[in-house]
This record gives C-alpha cells, sequence and structure tokens, in this order.
C-alpha cells in the first residue's frame, strides 16, 4: 500500500512558488560527504521534478553513495536560484571512453541504478543545465567533456540540455513501458493473445493444484527484513546465484537491497509485492512508487515452479496499478527485448546517453576525436 511518507510532506510545507525568473541560475560543488545537509531541500525537490526518479532521489542516492561510494572519485552539484534548490546531480569522473584513456565528467550511475535523470524543477531544466555547464567549463578539475547517461529521450531534461549546448544522442535503449487509461482486464486482453492468456490461466490452475495462491503486498514495516530474506534467497538460488550475479553475491549489493528498501519504505515509495502457494514464496516484485509515475526496481521467481511462470502471473496482478489515481505510468526498467516483460506492455520507453562538449581548446580536440569514434561506431550498428 502507498503512503504518502515525507516526500510528499517536505512539498506540502514547501514554498510552492517557483524562484523569481530574473534570479540568475548558479551552481556549486559539493564534496558527496555533505549530501546530508541538503537532505531535506533534496527530498522537498523530489516532489517538484519535471521527471520524476526514485535513482537520483535522496533517499535512494544516501544508500548508493554509503554502499558504493568509496569506489567512485565524486562531487555533488547543486543549482540554486538565489536560496532556492532548483536541481542537483551526483558528477563522477571516469577514466576510459570508447576505448581511449581519456578522463571524462558524468553524472554518476551505479549497476543498481535504471534511470540516472537528475531531480530537476519542473520548469528549470534549461536554467539547471546552462548553470552545470557553465561551471563545469570554469572547472579546472573537469575533463574532456560531459556524458549523461540514463536519460529518457522525450523528456524535458534531455530536451533542455540539447537547447543548452548541442547533445547528440549517442547510445539508445528501448524499454518496455506500461501507459494506459484502460481497465486492468481490459489493457490485458488487448496486450496478450488469447492464445497465451488461454495457457497462462491453465498455468494458475495447475499452480493452484499445488496450494492456495495467493498475492499479496507489503504493508507492515516489521515484515521488510523477512520479505527482504526471502528475496535475497530466491535470487540467490536461481541462475543469477550460480552466475555470482545475484545481489547476495556480493555484500555490498545485498546490503545496500535491504538499505534501500527501508528507506523507500520510510519515503513512502515502496510497493513490495509477492506470490505465495500455500506457505512457499513463488515470486517476488519490487517496485518504487513516484507518483505520476513508477518504476519497476527488481523480481525475481523460485525457478523450481518455472513451468507454471510465476513471474508472469505476479506481473498481471501488478496491473493493477492503471486503477490507481496517482500513478499514471511505470517504467519497467528492462533491459531491451525483454523476453517477459515485453509481451505483457505494449508501450516503450526510450532511454538515451549523450555526449556533451565543455570549454576549452583541449576540451574541444577530446570532444572531437570522441564524437569521430561514436559517428563510426554508429555506422557499424545493424539497422533496426
Amino acid at each position: 500500500m502507498f503512503q504518502p511518507g515525507p516526500i510528499a510532506a517536505a512539498a506540502e510545507g514547501a514554498d510552492a512558488s517557483s524562484a523569481p525568473p530574473d534570479a540568475p541560475a548558479r551552481a556549486a560543488f559539493r564534496p558527496v560527504a555533505e549530501a546530508p545537509a541538503l537532505a531535506p531541500e533534496w527530498t522537498a525537490l523530489a516532489a517538484r521534478a519535471a521527471e520524476p526518479n526514485p535513482f537520483t532521489e535522496h533517499w535512494f542516492a544516501a544508500a548508493s553513495l554509503a554502499h558504493f561510494g568509496r569506489f567512485h572519485d565524486l562531487r555533488l552539484v547543486e543549482v540554486r536560484r538565489d536560496d532556492r534548490l532548483i536541481g542537483v546531480m551526483p558528477l563522477s569522473i571516469e577514466r576510459g571512453y570508447a576505448r581511449l584513456p581519456l578522463r571524462y565528467i558524468q553524472n554518476w550511475w551505479h549497476h543498481q541504478m535504471f534511470l540516472d535523470a537528475p531531480l530537476v524543477e519542473a520548469g528549470q531544466e534549461r536554467a539547471f543545465w546552462e548553470a552545470v555547464l557553465a561551471a563545469l567549463d570554469e572547472a579546472d578539475w573537469a575533463p574532456n567533456f560531459l556524458h549523461v547517461r540514463g536519460i529518457p529521450e522525450d523528456g524535458p531534461l534531455r530536451r533542455a540540455l540539447a537547447e543548452a549546448r548541442s547533445a547528440p544522442i549517442v547510445h539508445r535503449r528501448v524499454r518496455a513501458f506500461l501507459d494506459s487509461e484502460l481497465s486492468p482486464e481490459a489493457y490485458y486482453e488487448q496486450a496478450v493473445r488469447g492464445k497465451k492468456r488461454k495457457e497462462l490461466r491453465r498455468q494458475k490452475n495447475r499452480l493452484a493444484e499445488l496450494g492456495a495462491v495467493s498475492a499479496s503486498i507489503l504493508v507492515d514495516e516489521a515484515d521488510l527484513t523477512p520479505w527482504c530474506d526471502t528475496y535475497l534467497a530466491l535470487e540467490r538460488a536461481g541462475w543469477k546465484g550460480k552466475a555470482g550475479t545475484a545481489l547476495a553475491c556480493d555484500p555490498h549489493a545485498a546490503a545496500f537491497f535491504r538499505d534501500v528498501a527501508a528507506a523507500a519504505f520510510a519515503a513512502g515509495r515502496l510497493q513490495f509485492r509477492r506470490l505465495d502457494v500455500g506457505d512457499r514464496t513463488v515470486a517476488m516484485l519490487v517496485n518504487f512508487l513516484t507518483p505520476p509515475g513508477s518504476y519497476s526496481f527488481k523480481t525475481v521467481f523460485d525457478e523450481d515452479y518455472a513451468r507454471f511462470s510465476p513471474g508472469v502471473l505476479l506481473q498481471i496482478e501488478n496491473l493493477d496499478l492503471l486503477e490507481r489515481p496517482d500513478i499514471a505510468w511505470m517504467d519497467s526498467c528492462a533491459i531491451e527485448d525483454h523476453p517477459m516483460i515485453d509481451g505483457l506492455w505494449t508501450e516503450r520507453r526510450s532511454i538515451v546517453r549523450v555526449t556533451v562538449p565543455l570549454k576549452g581548446a583541449r576540451r574541444a580536440g577530446a570532444y572531437a576525436l570522441v564524437r569521430a569514434l561514436e559517428r563510426a561506431a554508429s555506422l557499424r550498428k545493424p539497422a533496426r
């Protein structure tokens, strides 16, 4: 069950008026160790964001920095108009681009982040980018160019960046997206062909022969730890465990998962679902609810029950999001051409990366080189 949490409360308590349009936007860099000092403003900013993104909200960023930040050269850029925070973005200095030993600036990400767009106040997108780019132009420590990854192609943030400075798209992935005015039942019928629906009914009936099938959503915070335990155990027991990529195979990743689930619950962002057969959990799904949007963060199923498609059955239950007045859409966060979710959701979202030049003769030379390599690589790609 979704609860408003402190993010909505922060929005209600904040001054809802926009910053004065004539006040110049200014960017400043902070050590990431100072991120806790921004927590109240960062939390309030999430409710005013041009594009909702749980992966760059304060609660997620705090867990990310605690568990993965030590492995990166990081800085935090904040943009203000007068005293009002209009945008915030963690930055990392990276080495190695297009097989070249070049250093560059990037909006920070790690492998548990599935959208990297910064939090920026609606209506302030161009002012944000112009301030960030001007500050990076003047920063002696900022090498070569800015690479912005994981940003929605059709969103206001990418459009504003392209208006602020040349920002060619250098990488694109299209993933499943749920966005419909239909009821859950009507959507399922139009998205999944009749033969497949019949097969799923048969699988659910066969599953019910093994015990009562029930779907539930986490409500009580006291249940969060055992639910996380179950999720981690299910994942480790499957193919990810055998490949060594399950969260539980990495102590940092497992601790991060527990901490981010707890932080999401406290922020009113967590929706944790499970499908049980009798007293055995056969599928789980972790969603982040960020009205008016939402994100499917993690999913797992018991591979001993794979013949019953428990993960698909739980995703069918997940279609009840279409009935929520506060949620208009859900991003699958899945890989492109995902064999399961692409067959259930008919809409798509394009996520891109862009490379942005910074001022300076040496930077211009490095940027020209990487753009030439990017153009050559795009010519070698087969047409889709």
